[in-house]
């Protein structure tokens, strides 16, 4: 099978010669050719210009030969577009200005997808034009839960404090907020189908935190009226939700055709849970990789043992960090292609 192939027929929970293989992160710091360009450009600039988005986003595809590219961006572009100004600092972004109450809505601007996100569309159609008919192209947002995490509690906030407090106290404010925010990441999901995305993806890093009472009622609303706005696209949903051993079994009912598990969770038990309607993404500790290429190899031969090879696709179980050796991802992604049953 060619690697856009062996993608979306794992989407589509069938079986295929081999898994398919990518990393979130795959694009980014580990790779001495991306710091090579980043010691040039600012990051909003590499994000922007179509050039520099594309060479990013292949950069991984040439040196690992993965299955699929995902586009070189950020789940903050939303905020961005929507008047916020987004600052990465040491720590993490920070987010000005900061929306707590109504009276702070009208800080929020309308988006129109197609003027604001023109250059995400850009760079998506060039993506494909380099990599179709073989290679699949990914396209993601933030979900809308997590965007409004570092927009209620000015950057990353892992137990949502403020954000958690707004929705008991003014639950019609923190409705408006949210809703906004879905309506955004909609569109521009459907604005990178349009443009050839073959894959969609939704990153809700901080609503692992949340309670299982709170994530049914404050994360995964939301995140279901994305997937069904984009329903009538085609195009495959996966949803990675980070601490999701709590989170799971919820976070499968909200109209993904692929869930993404971090490592807080084995993959054997999703998979006995969760049953072979529901392809899995996932799921080894990025640690692992700094191991040598025999621990690799017999890890990455646990993991897909455990996901079975129908209707799942190797990954890991967070994004890559700056300090992952380049040999490690290239024994990760080896011995996934090496895998035999």
């Amino acid at each position: 099978m060619k690697p856009r192939e062996r993608m979306l027929a794992a989407c589509r929970g069938e079986a295929t010669d081999r898994p398919p293989v990518w990393l979130m992160r795959q694009a980014g710091r580990y790779l001495p050719e991306y710091r090579a360009l980043r010691e040039k450009h600012r990051f909003w600039q590499m994000m922007r210009e179509t050039d520099l988005a594309l060479e990013v986003s292949l950069q991984p595809v040439r040196r690992l030969g993965v299955d699929a590219a995902i586009l070189f961006s950020d789940i903050l572009i939303v905020l961005d577009a929507m008047g916020v100004e987004v600052k990465y600092v040491a720590g993490g972004p920070r987010i000005k200005p900061l929306v707590r109450d109504d009276n702070d809505l009208g800080r929020l601007d309308e988006v129109d997808a197609a003027s604001e996100f023109d250059y995400v569309e850009r760079i998506i159609r060039a993506l494909c034009n380099e990599l179709h008919p073989r290679t699949a192209v990914i396209g993601f947002a933030g979900a809308p839960f997590t965007l409004a995490s570092y927009l209620v509690e000015k950057g990353p906030a892992r137990e949502s404090k403020h954000l958690r407090h707004l929705a008991k106290l003014r639950p019609e404010v923190y409705d408006e907020i949210l809703g906004r925010i879905t309506t955004v990441v909609t569109d521009l999901l459907a604005l990178q189908i349009e443009a050839g995305a073959d894959i969609v993806q939704l990153f809700d890093t901080w609503a692992g935190r949340l309670s299982v009472e709170e994530y049914s009622e404050l994360a995964l609303p939301w995140t279901k009226k994305v997937f069904e706005g984009l329903a009538g696209t085609g195009a495959p949903r996966i949803l990675y939700t980070r601490n999701s051993h709590a989170h799971y079994l919820q976070a499968a009912t909200a109209r993904a055709q692929v869930l993404s598990i971090d490592d807080s969770l084995p993959l054997a038990e999703a998979r006995a849970r969760l049953g072979p309607g529901m392809a899995l993404q996932g799921n080894l500790d990025p640690a692992r990789l700094k191991e040598g290429p025999s621990r690799i190899r017999s890890a990455v031969k646990e993991m897909i043992d455990s996901a079975g090879s129908a209707g799942y696709i190797a990954n890991l179980g967070r994004g890559l960090t700056p300090d992952t050796p380049v040999a490690g991802v290239e024994a990760f992604v080896a011995a996934v292609k090496e895998w035999r049953s």
